[in-house]
Parts: C-alpha cells; sequence; structure tokens
C-alpha cells in the first residue's frame, strides 16, 4: 500500500480549513482521515474512525482539553469539520474508574460531554480513543489485516507479520469493556505503534498527523505482503451458461423479497455486478462453507446481514431454475428466523428484522444485492465485494474464521449499530419510477415529484449525455429512441440490472406537429402516431412485462392531452394519435387489470414545456384569435396550469391504489374537455 500523504496537500488544508476558524490540529485530522477514507481496501461507508487531542476557548473563555473524534456514520472519504464532534477530555478519562458501564449510559455521557450538540453522536468507539495518550489515532477495518487475522490462530500470524510492534486486543464488542482492554493491552507495552483488533480491525497512534497515518500505511502493507507471499492459487472452473438471464433472476428476487402491505407492496430494489474476482471465488472447493460463518469485520453484518445466501445453478438442467432461486430465498428466509429465536436470549428486546438476505451469490452469474433504496443497495453491493474478496484472499492464506453466531447477533441488533441506518417514511421508498420524455418539463417536473417521495428515478430522453443541462443528481438518465421497441426492451434489461425491477411507468413523451386536415401528409401523421401512439404501447408492453414477472402490482400513467376529447382546430396529426392513446390505456386495463396493475391516464392542457414552447403558444393562441395570457389563462378557474401541477396529477394517481381506467384533466376547467 503506497501512501497518499503530500505535505502541500497538508499545508493546503490547514490554509483552507483555517479560513473557516479550524485549529491546524483538526486541519490535518480532515486530512489524513479523508486520505483513509478514500480508499476503499481500507474503510468504507461510514466504517473506521479517527481522533485529535486538542485544546479549544470555550464560550466561557477558558481553554478546554478536548478530543475531536470521527462522528458515528460518517463517511471518512468527505468528511468535513462538522464530523467531528468535540468531547471534554477530562470528564472522558475520569469514566475509565467505572467498573461497568451500559450502551445508553456511554452514549448519555458522550453527549453530555460534547461542547457543541448540535453535531453528530460521537463514535462508539470513542472512549477507546480517548484512553489511549496519543494526539492522532486512526482506526480501520483494512482488507489485507482483516483477511490476516480472521483465522483460526491469527496471535501467530500478528507476532510473526509484527513482532512486539503492535499490541493484540481479542475481540470484544465495541464500547466501554473493548475501550478499557485496548488501553491496557496498550499499558503493558507503551513501545507498540498501534492496535491489532482479532476479527475487527487495527488502530494506529502516534502525536504527529502524518505519522499515524505512515504507521497505517506500513502495518496494512506489511499484512499485504505476508498474504501474497504464502496465498494459495486456485484452479479456475469453467461454467455452463444456463438459459436464464440476468434481469429474470432480479425480478424474481425483487419478487420473493417485497412484502405485501395494504393495498401494495413494500418493495426493495436489487442491485447487480459481477467483478472480475468472481471466477477464481465461484472456484474455490469450500464456497458454500467460507461464506456462511459470518463477517469479516461485525461492523459489516448491519449491511449484509451475516452471511450471504448461495445458490448453485452450475449444475442444474431442466427448466426448473425458477423454482430453484424462489425455494432458495424461503429457505434463508426460513434459517433466518431459527438464527433469530436461538438467540433472541442475548437481546431479549429486539424485534426480528427483515429476514430475507442482503447479498445472493449466484454461481457462474455473479451476485445481487438488496436494500430499501438504491443507495443501500448500492452499499450492501461494495461492503459485500470488499467482504468476499478478504474471505477469498483468507481462505487462499489459511483458513477464514469469523467470530461466534451469538456475537454476530448481539452485533447485528446493537441499537447503536441499527441507529445508522434509520428507515425511512417516504410513500415510494424502495419504488422505481420510469418516465419517458424524462428531460422536457412535465417529465423533470414529476421526476423530483417521486424523487422527493423516495422513488428511486430513471429518466428516458433522446437527448446525447453530454448535453443534458438539468441538475438530475441522484437519477439514472438513459438515453433511449423509445420509438424503436427493441431499444425499449434492452432499457428495460438494463434497468433490471441496474434496480432489480420497475413499479411506476410515465409514459408521457410527445411531441406535436401543427396542420390542418387538408394540408396533413402521410409522413407527419406516421411521425405523429409513432412517438405520441406506438411509442406509449412499446414502453408500456415492456415495463408491464417486468411487472408481471415481480407480481407485485404496479402503475401506469399515460400523458394523454385533452386533445384526446376536445380537439383544437390544426391539431389533427396530435390529436388522432392521443385519442387512440385513451383507447390503448382502456384496452391494457381490460387485459392486465388481472395482474394488479392499474392504469390511468392525464389529460393535460396549456401547460409551458419543450412541446407547448413559446412559439407554438403564439401560433395556438392566434388560432383561437386570442392574446398569449388570455390563451395560458384561458379556462375556468382562470389561472395557468403548469408543470408541478401535471406532476402532482402524476402522483396521485400513482398512489390511489383502488383506481384504474381513470383521467384526470388538468386544465383550470375546460368543460367541452370534461370526461364527465
Amino acid at each position: 500500500m503506497k501512501s497518499r500523504y503530500k505535505e502541500t496537500e497538508a499545508n493546503s488544508f490547514i490554509k483552507k480549513y483555517g479560513k473557516r476558524g479550524v485549529s491546524k490540529d483538526l486541519s490535518l485530522r480532515i486530512y489524513t482521515t479523508q486520505l483513509l477514507g478514500n480508499d476503499p481496501t481500507v474503510v468504507l461507508h461510514g466504517g473506521g474512525n479517527t481522533s485529535v487531542k486538542s485544546s479549544t476557548k470555550t464560550l466561557l473563555g477558558n481553554n478546554e482539553n478536548v478530543i475531536y473524534v470521527k462522528g458515528s456514520g460518517k463517511d471518512m472519504g468527505d468528511i468535513e469539520e462538522d464530523g467531528f464532534p468535540a468531547l471534554e477530555m477530562n470528564n472522558l478519562l475520569k469514566m475509565r474508574k467505572l467498573s461497568k458501564l451500559d450502551d445508553f449510559q456511554m452514549v448519555n455521557y458522550q453527549r453530555k460531554y460534547m461542547l457543541d450538540t448540535t453535531f453528530p453522536n460521537a463514535s462508539v468507539e470513542t472512549l477507546l480513543h480517548a484512553f489511549l495518550p496519543h494526539k492522532f489515532v486512526d482506526h480501520s477495518h483494512s482488507n489485507a489485516i482483516l483477511a490476516l487475522i480472521d483465522q483460526p490462530n491469527p496471535e501467530k500470524f500478528c507476532k510473526k507479520v509484527f513482532g512486539n510492534e503492535m499490541g493484540i486486543v481479542p475481540y470484544i464488542m465495541p464500547g466501554f469493556e473493548l475501550a478499557k482492554k485496548a488501553a491496557e493491552v496498550y499499558e503493558k507495552n507503551k513501545n507498540v505503534k498501534g492496535l491489532i483488533l482479532l476479527n475487527h480491525g487495527i488502530f494506529t497512534f502516534a502525536n504527529d498527523a502524518k505519522e499515524s497515518y505512515l504507521r497505517m500505511i506500513r502495518y496494512i502493507t506489511k499484512a499485504e505482503k505476508e498474504l501474497a507471499k504464502k496465498s494459495k492459487s486456485i484452479r479456475i472452473q469453467k461454467y455452463i451458461e444456463k438459459k436464464i438471464n440476468v434481469h429474470v433472476v432480479s425480478n424474481l428476487i425483487r419478487q420473493q423479497i417485497s412484502n405485501k402491505k395494504g393495498d401494495d407492496y413494500e418493495r426493495k430494489i436489487v442491485h447487480f455486478k459481477k467483478p472480475s474476482f468472481f471466477d477464481e471465488f465461484f472456484s474455490h472447493p469450500n464456497l458454500k462453507k467460507f461464506t456462511q460463518q459470518g463477517p469479516v469485520t461485525p461492523d459489516h453484518v448491519i449491511r449484509i446481514k451475516s452471511h450471504p445466501l448461495v445458490i448453485d445453478l452450475s449444475k442444474e438442467k431442466g427448466k426448473n431454475l425458477e423454482n430453484i432461486i424462489i425455494r432458495s430465498i424461503q429457505k434463508y428466509k426460513e434459517d433466518y428466523k431459527k438464527y433469530f429465536k436461538r438467540n433472541h436470549k442475548y437481546n431479549s428486546s429486539a424485534s426480528m428484522l427483515d429476514p430475507y438476505p442482503r447479498l445472493i451469490l449466484v454461481k457462474g452469474m455473479g451476485m445481487f444485492s438488496t436494500g430499501p433504496s438504491f443507495k443501500d443497495a448500492k452499499i450492501a453491493m461494495d461492503v459485500g465485494l470488499n467482504s468476499l474478496s478478504v474471505i477469498l484472499e483468507a481462505s487462499k492464506f489459511g483458513s477464514f474464521k469469523s467470530i461466534p453466531e451469538k456475537e454476530i447477533f448481539r452485533m447485528e441488533y446493537w441499537p447503536l449499530e441499527l441507529a445508522k441506518i434509520k428507515p425511512s417514511s417516504q410513500k415510494l421508498k424502495g419504488q422505481v419510477a420510469v418516465i419517458t420524455g424524462g428531460l422536457g418539463a412535465i417529465g423533470y417536473a414529476t421526476a423530483k415529484k417521486f424523487q422527493n417521495e423516495g422513488a428511486e428515478i430513471i429518466l428516458l430522453d433522446i437527448i446525447d449525455h453530454k448535453k443534458v443541462k438539468e441538475n438530475i443528481s441522484g437519477m439514472t438518465y438513459i438515453k433511449c429512441d423509445i420509438t424503436k421497441e427493441n431499444n425499449v426492451k434492452n432499457v428495460f434489461d438494463e434497468i433490471c440490472h441496474i434496480y432489480g425491477g420497475v413499479d411506476i411507468l410515465i409514459s408521457n413523451a410527445g411531441f406535436a406537429i401543427q396542420s390542418s386536415l387538408a394540408d396533413l401528409s402521410k409522413k407527419q401523421l406516421d411521425d405523429s402516431f409513432d412517438l405520441n401512439f406506438f411509442a406509449h404501447h412499446y414502453f408500456v408492453k415492456h415495463g408491464t412485462n417486468v411487472m408481471k414477472r415481480q407480481k407485485t402490482k404496479g402503475s401506469v400513467v399515460f400523458n394523454i392531452s385533452k386533445q384526446s376529447v376536445n380537439p383544437g382546430p390544426g391539431f389533427a396529426a396530435y390529436g388522432l394519435p392521443k385519442a387512440t392513446l385513451m383507447f390503448l390505456m382502456k384496452q391494457y386495463v381490460v387485459e392486465s387489470s388481472k395482474y394488479g396493475i392499474r392504469f390511468n391516464g392525464v389529460n393535460a392542457d396549456r401547460i409551458r414545456s419543450g412541446l407547448l414552447n413559446s412559439d407554438m403558444i403564439s401560433k395556438r393562441a392566434k388560432s383561437r384569435g386570442l392574446t398569449v395570457d388570455e390563451y395560458m389563462s384561458g379556462n375556468l378557474l382562470k389561472q395557468e396550469v403548469k408543470v408541478n401541477d401535471v406532476a402532482d396529477a402524476f402522483y396521485h394517481l400513482t398512489i390511489s391504489y383502488k383506481s384504474t381506467a381513470s383521467v384526470i384533466t388538468i386544465d383550470g376547467g375546460n368543460i367541452e374537455a370534461s370526461l364527465r
């Protein structure tokens, strides 16, 4: 492992943060924390922690000895000064005299001794940092260190690799007891440069930020060299490809892990990847055994549970592959219930968490991760791949060994860890919404509305990625010509790879041609039907195929337009396919309602957008003998209807679980266009 510490960068941090009133000590702490946090082989997604002991002036004008320690759940890779709460050192040190201290008392006291309680809670390992005398303390879950120490005889390897330079701390669950034990180990040999916490990770420390960081690099490098020297090679096996696609497996997984909730389902995201090391991983003769033992570090259990589900399709024949996947997931669920029942005595107040797997390994195919949101599924994937790579290296080096099952359970149901993953109350959490014409005014407003309600958003449009001007942060954009059916099918396959399936279709894309019937050419009419009718059919056809495989119902909402029932002069090329689109919606209702899929529509009128731009507004106003203002507010409410009003209608229909074949008119009041 190479050091990335640069004096010029360190000085730039001191200068940059100094302008904000941040001390040199904390500025350097931020710098080296980010260096460690930006290496995924060292820490991942809120893991690890760092601290610096310093002093600061309080509001009363007194100099207070403090420890700045990473806030619980904060990511080291992008941490700033607001991620380091300051705590009163003198009071923390007094706590060591206590014979015992439970978790809630520990957190309560830590908050009591914070200088500013608007900061996040300090790390659960704050006392460990405080009880060590060094100015700078760094802690990570380095892959190489874990592969070396997750063994049946880790002390032997630690002595061989590190000699007397590192103290060895037996596995103890994080908290007060571990903090006291770590301090005792250090005090037996104050010449050590760090501590190895078995089945947990590594601490290094020094009175200088650079030296503490370099010690972390140095000892990780020692572990890497030892692993490379003793690593056994694995003969790669070749697998016969099965006639089952990733997107089909994703849909099946999503079907099995979704729970019925009222009139709808509580859905989860399913994400897929196959990294290069999986060929070696899947070829390991003890694959099933070493993947079921437990996590490489207890911190991982809240993200990926104690072990993945492993499904081997490589030797299966026939057409029952889908049944194998379904049975495997259900067996995992039942086994998890037994695991909870066996260990409930270790936390009698705990209620069982979701019993489904977070990671599903399909031998010869790859890995699927699951979560209540894409962010959660992505974190589970990152942590899972990291964990499995450590397990593979540990197994090639020796024999991987995790902590006992009861310790896994205690960590999985530890309230202080669970606080990092608070559930969301957003209405559309876990649902995947696909929106055509997604970069248009109506499409994008709808995307923002659904995103705010917790949905994962996929925008489809025909604009090149480099030309996308909207701020689509947190959304996925896929360029797609939806008038080409094969393009649409491929897009849904891609969406299933990323998200596991779809739940909401907003069939919104369209364009308008102004022409009288007398002047309308066949090409103009064909072009209009291609986008304003056939593209809607292709989109909904392939989207609902996914919904049918998932068996978790779904919602489809068409942007139909008031032209379908109230034609305007010179707008035949637009109105004809839109009238047909209303019939298409009703036909889908007749044929697909039995799958629990709802089909509804929005008839909007006079919405400023890419379709109804300034030029067209002027022309439409002129065709009706009106001014622009009169045209835009020419309704019974005398108010202009805006894109957010249409977005609200799309959303209302999506959560109207007993409405289908319904059309909402969004036009401010036009009795000729009403359907009642």
